[in-house]
Parts: C-alpha cells; sequence; structure tokens
C-alpha cells in the first residue's frame, strides 16, 4: 500500500496550497459538463481580475484629459533658451528647467544639452502634456522628478517626443538617479502621442515608487533595463517597444512584502531583452494584452539533450552544480519571484531560459500561448494550475514543470528535448539544471481535464512522486530511446477517468496502478513500430474505441479509455488507414480498414499486459508498473536507484554514470552494459534484451 500513501501525502498538500491558486477542481468524475468546465475557467479569470484590483488601482489623474480647460502654463523650448510665462512657477537656469508647483505644464520644442526637472513643493499633482518635445542631457537624466506628490506625463496625440540621456551622469546629486526618465515619487504616462526614450546611462524610464501607464506608444532603448517601476508597475493600456540590455520590464521592490508587483490589464508589448522580459519581485498579474518577448538572445536553435541516463545521489551534472547559486543573468521570458497568474492575452515567447517562471505558484487561467525556450516553457518551483487557454511550447528542454501541477482545463501542445510535463524541481529547480528540494511524496501530476499532446525525447509524462488523472485527453508522443519512458512515475497512477494514449520505447514502461478504477490496455511490440502507424483498438461489436498514429516510432503502448470495460473482449489492430478526421495523430469519426489485427483479448484487470500471444503477465515492479523492459511484454523490477548508487566513490559513481550513458545513447548495448557495470560490482537495473 506504499503507493497510496504516497498519493495522499502529495493530495493533503495540494489542499494547503495558497488561495488563489488552490481553486481546483475535486472532482473525480469523467463526464463534467462543458458548461461546468467553463464556469471553472471563468472563475479562475475572475480571480486574476481580483487580483490585480487588489494589486492596483487607477484615479482620475492616471487617465487622459482635455489640458485646453485645465488653465495650463505654456513652455516653448528654444534649444538653449526656453520661454514662458513670467508668472508661472518655472524656473530655467543652465539649460534646466525647474516645474516648482503642482499643475498643468504644455511643453513642446528642442532643449539641447539640458534637462527637465520636477521639484514641486506644495501636494498637488504636476501633469506634464509633451507636446513635442526633444530634450538632450549629457550627464544625466532628460527628466528628473525629484519631488512631486504625484507626476503625470501626457502624450498629446499626433506629437512624437524624444528624451535621451547621457551615458556619464557627471553632474547629477541624487545617487539614485539611473534612467533618462527618473522619478522619486509616483509617476504615470497618458494620452495617444508617441515617446521615444533612449537610456544611454543605464535604465530607460524608472519610478522609485509606483510607474503606471494607461496609454501613449512608448519606445524604449536603454544599455541596462527598460522601464522601472520599484514598488508597483501597471499597465491598463498602450504600445510600448522595449530593446534592453537587462530586463525588459521589472518591479524591484524587495523590502516590502506588499510591494514589488507587476499588473498588466492590456496593452501591446514588443519586448527584446538580454536578461528577463518582465519580471516582478513579487507578484506578476496578466489580465489580457499582446505580448511578444525575447529574452537572454532567445532560444538556442536546437535544445541540448541531458544524456545522463539516471543519476543516484551525488551525481550531479556541470550544470546542476552550477544552477545551486543564484543566476544572476536570468533569460526568461515572464518571471515572477512569488505568484504569476495569467488570466488571459497573445503572447509569443522566444527565450534563452525559462518562457514563464515563478518562484512559487504559478497560474494559467486562460490566453493563447506560443513559447519557445531554451530551458523550461513554463515553470513553478511551489505549483503550476492550468484552468484554461491554450498553450504551444514549440521547443524547449522540459515543457511543464513544477513540485505539484495540476491541469484542470486548456490546450496544451508540448515539444521538448527532455520530458514533457515533469513533476519534480523544487527551489528554482528548472529543467536541466533542476535539482528537487522537496519529498517525492510531497509531489504530484494532477489531470482532471483538457486537452494535453506531448512528443517528447524524454519522459512523456514524469512525476518524481504520483500521478492522480480524473479526466480529459492526453496524448503522448515518445520517448524512442529506451532510457526513458512515455509515463514515469515513482510512486503510484490513479486513474478514474479521462482517456489517455501514450506510444513509446518498451524500456521503461509503465501503466497505471492496479488500483486504479478505470481499465486500460498496455501492448508491448516484438519490433519498434515505424511512426505514422495506425494504432486501432475496437470492441467485440466492431465499435472504435481508439484509433491513433503516433508521431514517432514506438514500441510500446499503453490505452485507457472510460469504454474499456472488465470482462469485455476487444482487438488491436495495427496498420490500415482511416477515413476519419485526425487531429494530433487520433482519427474520430470515419471508418478505419485495411489493418492488421494484432492480439484479440478480454480485459480482467485494472491494467491489461499484452504481447502479440495475447494477454501476459507483469511483475509488481516500480509502482506496480514496470520496469527496464525485454521487448516481449514482462517487466522486470526497476530497481531502487538510490540504494545502487548510496555506496560509491566519486570516481566509481563517474565511472556508472559514463557506462548508462553509453547504453542509453546506443553506443553500447545493455547486456555490453551489465558486463561493464558488474566488473565495477554494480547491479544493473533490469535485464538485458
Amino acid at each position: 500500500m506504499k503507493n497510496k500513501s504516497n498519493y495522499y501525502k502529495a493530495a493533503a498538500l495540494l489542499l494547503s496550497t495558497g488561495l488563489l491558486f488552490g481553486c481546483t477542481n475535486k472532482s473525480d468524475s469523467t463526464n463534467e459538463s462543458t458548461g461546468t468546465k467553463a464556469a471553472a475557467g471563468s472563475a479562475a479569470v475572475e480571480e486574476v481580475s481580483t487580483l490585480l484590483s487588489k494589486t492596483v488601482t487607477y484615479d482620475q489623474d492616471d487617465l487622459y484629459s482635455d489640458w485646453k480647460s485645465e488653465n495650463p502654463t505654456t513652455i516653448e523650448l528654444k534649444g538653449n533658451d526656453a520661454e514662458f510665462d513670467s508668472t508661472a512657477a518655472v524656473l530655467f537656469q543652465e539649460n534646466v528647467l525647474t516645474i516648482k508647483a503642482g499643475g498643468v505644464y504644455v511643453i513642446s520644442g528642442q532643449l539641447d544639452n539640458g534637462q527637465i526637472v520636477v521639484d514641486a513643493e506644495d501636494k498637488n499633482t504636476v501633469r506634464l502634456v509633451l507636446n513635442g518635445v526633444e530634450v538632450t542631457s549629457s550627464d544625466g537624466p532628460a527628466l528628473h522628478v525629484t519631488r512631486a506628490e504625484k507626476t503625470t506625463i501626457s502624450l498629446e496625440e499626433g506629437t512624437e517626443n524624444k528624451l535621451t540621456d547621457g551615458a556619464n551622469y557627471t553632474n547629477v546629486t541624487d545617487e539614485e538617479a539611473n534612467a533618462a526618465i527618473f522619478s522619486k515619487d509616483d509617476l504615470t504616462i497618458n494620452g495617444t502621442g508617441k515617446l521615444i526614450v533612449t537610456g544611454n546611462h543605464n535604465d530607460g524610464i524608472t519610478g522609485k515608487d509606483d510607474l503606471k501607464i494607461t496609454g501613449g506608444d512608448i519606445q524604449i532603448k536603454a544599455v541596462d533595463d527598460g522601464l522601472i517601476g520599484r514598488d508597483l508597475l501597471a499597465v491598463k493600456e498602450g504600445t510600448l517597444t522595449i530593446d534592453a540590455g537587462g530586463d525588459g520590464m521589472k518591479s524591484s521592490n524587495d523590502k516590502d512584502a506588499s510591494k514589488g508587483n507587476i499588473a498588466l490589464e492590456g496593452g501591446t508589448f514588443n519586448i527584446t531583452a538580454g536578461n528577463d522580459g518582465v519580471q516582478a519581485e513579487k507578484t506578476l498579474a496578466i489580465a489580457d494584452g499582446d505580448y511578444t518577448i525575447s529574452s537572454g538572445g532567445g532560444s538556442p536553435e536546437t535544445v541540448a539533450v541531458n544524456n545522463e541516463m539516471m543519476r543516484g545521489p551525488g551525481m550531479n551534472s556541470a550544470a546542476e552544480t552550477t544552477a545551486t547559486t543564484e543566476d544572476a543573468e536570468s533569460g526568461k521570458g515572464l518571471k515572477a519571484a512569488v505568484e504569476l497568474a495569467i488570466g488571459g492575452g497573445t503572447f509569443n515567447i522566444d527565450s534563452a531560459d525559462d518562457a514563464v517562471h515563478s518562484n512559487d505558484n504559478l497560474l494559467i487561467a486562460g490566453g493563447d500561448m506560443t513559447i519557445a525556450s531554451g530551458d523550461d516553457g513554463i515553470h513553478g518551483d511551489t505549483s503550476v494550475t492550468t484552468k484554461g487557454g491554450s498553450i504551444t511550447i514549440t521547443k524547449g528542454y522540459e515543457g511543464i514543470e513544477g513540485q505539484n501541477i495540476t491541469i484542470d482545463d486548456g490546450t496544451i501542445h508540448v515539444t521538448t528535448s527532455d520530458d514533457g510535463i515533469n513533476v519534480g524541481g523544487g527551489n528554482d529547480g528548472s529543467g536541466m539544471d533542476m535539482q528537487s528540494s522537496s519529498k517525492s511524496s510531497d509531489q504530484m501530476l494532477t489531470i482532471n481535464g483538457g486537452m494535453i499532446y506531448v512528443n517528447a525525447q524524454g519522459d512523456g509524462l514524469d512525476s518524481n512522486g504520483s500521478i492522480k488523472m480524473t479526466g480529459g485527453t492526453v496524448l503522448v508522443n515518445g520517448p524512442t530511446n529506451n532510457g526513458n519512458g512515455s509515463l514515469d512515475y515513482n510512486g503510484s497512477f490513479y486513474l478514474t477517468g479521462g482517456f489517455l494514449i501514450a506510444a513509446g520505447s518498451s524500456g521503461m514502461v509503465q501503466a497505471s496502478s492496479e488500483e486504479s478504477t478505470q481499465n486500460g490496455i498496455l501492448m508491448t511490440y516484438p519490433e519498434t513500430q515505424a511512426a505514422g502507424t495506425i494504432i486501432h483498438l475496437q470492441d467485440s461489436d466492431g465499435k472504435s474505441i481508439a484509433t491513433f498514429a503516433p508521431a514517432k516510432d514506438y514500441q510500446a503502448v499503453y490505452i485507457t479509455s472510460p469504454e474499456l470495460k472488465k470482462d469485455s473482449s476487444y482487438t488491436l489492430y495495427s496498420g490500415g488507414t482511416s477515413t476519419g478526421k485526425a487531429a494530433d495523430g487520433l482519427y474520430t469519426d470515419g471508418d478505419y480498414k485495411d489493418g492488421t489485427k494484432v492480439v484479440e483479448f478480454t480485459i480482467s484487470d485494472s491494467v491489461t499486459w499484452l504481447n502479440e500471444s495475447g494477454v501476459t503477465t507483469a511483475s509488481t515492479g516500480h509502482g506496480g508498473a514496470g520496469g527496464f523492459g525485454d521487448g516481449d511484454g514482462t517487466r522486470p523490477e526497476r530497481g531502487n536507484m538510490t540504494d545502487m548508487f548510496s555506496n560509491l566513490d566519486d570516481e566509481t559513481k563517474a565511472k556508472v554514470q559514463s557506462i548508462m550513458e553509453q547504453e542509453r545513447a546506443g553506443t553500447i548495448t545493455r547486456e555490453e552494459a551489465q558486463t561493464q557495470l558488474a566488473e565495477l560490482g554494480v547491479e544493473f537495473p533490469g535485464k538485458p534484451q
């Protein structure tokens, strides 16, 4: 009963997850109505909206209004001079225009080698209407807010405004100043005009308190970070184009638990960043918007494959060794140090590191994502929950990774060089740099609904703990090497509903646990079947249960469906054609014909193990679900990898690792690997083929 214990421990952990991320569907029924799912998805989107409303509020000063009726002060810049009413609260000295009180100031013209400074002594909002302005500063910010209750920059319709700072700040008494637009207090940008900001010294636009954007076409080029709101960075509307050597958009307050947040309600974002695209020190909440993000130079053309077969304690790769230190040059797309919640929007992310990342919890309730990553597509150190939306990961090391992953709804397509969906991780344990800090019994992959398609070179669905499935449709293609499995778990796989086909190699094949209430079959073929060779399963009346064409070569396939009944007869076919409509290799409707009958059988257990001779037996090794296969439908026990490595010295561990890598890569046979390991006094975890 060890497997059940692991499952219930993981379930208990999930129930204790934070409020925002704990509202998962607890139904075990496979007949959940579309209306119920839609309601759950809408509720999740509402959760994100609620989070946003708690994070940011907008007042009248944040929104654009017609300045002509607000008794404005008009200022015209004239190269090395400025013209304004002598009674205005304005000073001009040594090419520095200083605003000394709240009010509306309409500024136009050009200021050469000068600055606009806001130093308002009263408690009123300073509103700067940029009406065709160009300011270039050689030794400090072009616009410097040193003191003000609040400053608003309004971009007048049809105007282009340029603010550029100098590379060296030689004449600035404010040591914090580091951006072309720098404000020590609250700052808002609104309007419909264009603002072009060039940060030659460091950052583009920095607000030391709250920075809000409710409109405008804002273009930023900065040697370091593009847009920073220390306490809060919020965007309601607008178009932002950012080219930053550091982070694209950022909140940076790491001292106050309630601050350091980013709230994005809408807008169009085109971000190219040397480091992270969008990085929140605390919470990152996104309700809507159109995002195109390239971070860290983008994903490599080919994502590296970790060829280390199975490592025991102490056998970490060089990447894992260096990953234990804080990564100073992070190249993530969307990143939150605490919570990340997405309710909608369109995302096209190309990242060197994780595309979507949270150091704690991550919720996706909606939106349309297309992701290319050099590491994980989506990663949450503590949890990842999807309740809707569309996610397409075109490449990555691992697709979705977290200590706990719950999929309630959504359409997910994952193509990876290693695991498709991986429950592991821990403290920033991303992908190839993963170093789990949690117990496997506390880790769970839960699938309650949605459509999931996986094409993986590593494990398809991988859990260092357990798996629970109550609904949804899952299609797994791969792996093709025998060192991985289409399903891989260390605890139990408790299955009560849903439709799952997992086709891949036979070396590490697993099925659901015996205590599952829904039936399934696992067929092992004597030889590898070519990609595209149809698998067709039908009942004794000729009714189709599944017709599927795997995208990769396969030697074993696991199929489970609510339509598989105990004591009923079925026939498995191979090859042939279907007139049905195919989506992700799964055929619906239509007729199947011209296939070859492989085996006819009767279901007697929750998992019926098959080969071409019929029903076969299976050992109760790894979780009652398999180990290194032998290509004949039987499954020797996987063995305990921890025990295998626990008494080895470092030199022997390295030799063992090299041998297992060679076997996995196919440069030596399994029998040769077994012989070489035996010479080292190590028993190979499985029988040679």
